[in-house]
């Protein structure tokens, strides 16, 4: 074996902050490209590419770079308009815009326009991952708009809190917190819940008003973790109360959830995405589900009765208060079991030995850094006639519809819901089957 100490040194490697050209704070005048992944639109100014927020397609714009860590591209803000689109409006929100809070990427654009931008994202990273964007299942994608309009649709937040107790959100790439005194995409009894209290002791602020109106506040530690929940009743002066579940309502039923746990956060989208799913699952009585990431069991629980009494629905979730909720919520499904592990690789290999044959249909609802290529391998092998792939991040479902392209599979469907108004996120399913 060769002797490691022989080896000469290695150049020390640059502080992550000195990697760029020195070009932070600099402004200069740029034409602004195509929308691209990530709340931002593509410019190029001295053969370098840069990243501007705050800007649209087509405009002409004086930029300041907010960023400068990487040789090939800066980061930046727009901060002066010199030609404008005609899709750009005013911010409904005053604490947006370059400098202020990071919550929100698109709120200088009209509503239309955020959903074909959104749209255009979402085919630029299927056709350039996962296949070709010629391909009629990507190239027709729109971007479906969900009831309640652009504002006050949140129903479900976290906040940040300053070390002098001030709740607010977080500039964009930044710890820096903004004071706010209300957040318009937030609903307005949520929103005040938080805003108009001070939080001595926090690091943030979880935040969820339910189907019955109730909200539920969960204080965090500075690092993240949750140490108590309060909720307060609708009706006006009702004292606040320990945490508890929290009601929500979906596919024509009531479901039961953790006060401040996964849920979508937009009213309806629990609803738009039960009947895409459903659609594109097509469960035949006497069929088997998997449902991976199951969370309080919506998918599994509303797919259920199409498997009938001779069907088999297995929800799988990593965390216990997860699970503790679809083990209600499921209670009166036969055909359903909940089973707590996490969807990794090797134990989704190891689930599928013991589910004792291969799963019809597979349901996924991944958090936002997707499934992975390993677990989507496992799954392309499954045996499964048909995988659903629900996804709030089309650059993690593109690198997995990749995945399952290379293990022969083809994208036969796909749908996608604008769940987050004003913002670059956009909630997509995907339907995967084998077969070239």
């Amino acid at each position: 074996m060769a002797d490691r100490r022989a080896r000469p040194p290695r150049a020390p490697r640059p502080a992550r902050a000195d990697r760029g050209l020195g070009w932070a704070g600099r402004r200069f005048e740029v034409e602004v490209g195509a929308v691209a992944h990530g709340g931002h639109c593509v410019a190029r100014h001295e053969g370098r590419v840069v990243f501007v927020r705050h800007a649209l397609p087509g405009e002409r714009v004086v930029v300041q770079v907010t960023e400068d860590r990487h040789p090939g591209y800066c980061r930046a803000d727009a901060v002066e308009v010199v030609e404008g689109s005609e899709h750009r409006v005013e911010r409904p929100c005053p604490h947006s815009g370059p400098g202020r809070c990071g919550g929100c990427d698109w709120q200088h654009v009209s509503f239309a326009e955020q959903h074909r931008l959104k749209a255009a994202v979402v085919r630029e990273q299927l056709g350039r991952s996962a296949g070709s964007a010629a391909d009629p299942v990507i190239a027709g994608l729109v971007v479906e708009e969900l009831p309640g309009g652009s504002l006050r649709w949140r129903s479900r937040a976290r906040f940040a809190v300053d070390r002098a107790g001030t709740p607010g959100l977080r500039r964009h790439r930044s710890h820096d917190v903004v004071v706010l005194d209300d957040c318009p995409i937030t609903a307005e009894p949520a929103a005040a819940a938080v805003l108009q209290r001070r939080w001595p002791g926090a690091g943030a602020v979880d935040v969820a008003v339910d189907s019955t109106g109730a909200v539920t506040t969960t204080r965090l530690d500075r690092r993240g973790h949750p140490t108590s929940s309060r909720v307060l009743r609708p009706g006006g002066g009702l004292p606040e109360e320990p945490g508890a579940r929290a009601a929500r309502t979906a596919g024509g039923r009531d479901w039961e959830v953790e006060g401040t746990g996964f849920w979508q956060v937009h009213p309806a989208a629990a609803d738009a995405l039960v009947s895409a799913v459903a659609a594109f699952a097509a469960v035949a009585p006497g069929e088997t589900v998997l449902d991976l990431y199951a969370g309080a069991g919506l998918f599994g629980g509303a797919l259920a009765p199409a498997a009938g009494p001779e069907g088999r629905v297995v929800c799988v979730e990593a965390d216990g208060e997860a699970c503790a909720a679809a083990e209600a919520n499921l209670a009166g499904l036969p055909q359903a079991e909940v089973w707590q592990g996490e969807v990794d690789a090797e134990g989704l290999a190891g689930l599928l030995d013991d589910l004792g044959g291969a799963p019809s249909v597979v349901v996924l609802d991944p958090p936002r850094a997707g499934a992975g290529g390993a677990v989507s391998r496992v799954l392309a092998g499954s045996g499964a006639r048909a995988v659903v792939y629900v996804a709030c991040d089309p650059a993690a479902l593109a690198r997995d519809v990749g995945a399952f392209a290379a293990e022969g599979w083809r994208l036969a469907g796909l749908r996608a819901f604008d769940a987050f108004p004003m913002t670059a996120h956009v909630e997509c399913v995907a339907l995967l089957v084998p077969g070239a």
